[in-house]
């Protein structure tokens, strides 16, 4: 029996496949979460100051701030992924901070193509080169471990912001 030819080039640069929660869908959800709850904390200072009633501010505030810190860390994730300069990765941060702003940036980003579908450090990825690219390595290879790592993280930053009291002072 002849077994036909395989059409497998053995030159072919192997590439990460694309995973469900690539860079372009953690970005977009995070991005898009933080806008919901910049709008929540919003409806929440109007409740405080036109109703009387500061009770909002302490949920919807906390569920901000939590986010916020998420979206910057998956920025700076994304950021070593994508290789975005130091210029558009510094946009990336500073949207959090200006309301409702994190989406178009995201939608930028996304139209000029720098948002991919794969971690290009995935294991048969890319190799990491220097300190950053290697903890991401690291991280994509064990992503259970990886995502209780960022939730340990982030709440390890909002108990410390905690801790310092909440922005603009206790009022």
């Amino acid at each position: 029996m002849v077994r036909p030819e395989s059409s497998v080039d053995s030159s072919a640069v192997l590439k990460p496949s694309p995973s469900k929660l690539s860079p372009k869908r953690l970005y977009g959800f995070l991005a898009a979460a933080e806008m919901v709850t910049w709008a929540l904390l919003i409806f929440a200072m109007i409740m405080k100051y036109g109703a009387g009633q500061p009770e909002f501010v302490r949920i919807f505030g906390m569920m901000h701030g939590v986010v916020f810190i998420a979206y910057g860390l998956v920025t700076l994730f994304v950021w070593a992924n994508e290789r975005w300069s130091v210029s558009r990765g510094v946009l990336g941060l500073a949207t959090a901070i200006i309301p409702f702003a994190t989406l178009p940036f995201e939608r930028s980003v996304l139209r000029r193509g720098l948002l991919s579908d794969a971690w290009r450090l995935a294991p048969g990825g890319d190799e990491p080169r220097g300190p950053i690219e290697k903890i991401q390595a690291t991280a994509l290879r064990s992503p259970w471990i990886a995502a209780t790592a960022g939730i340990v993280l982030v709440a390890a930053i909002t108990t410390v912001l905690l801790i310092i009291g909440p922005p603009g002072g206790s009022k």
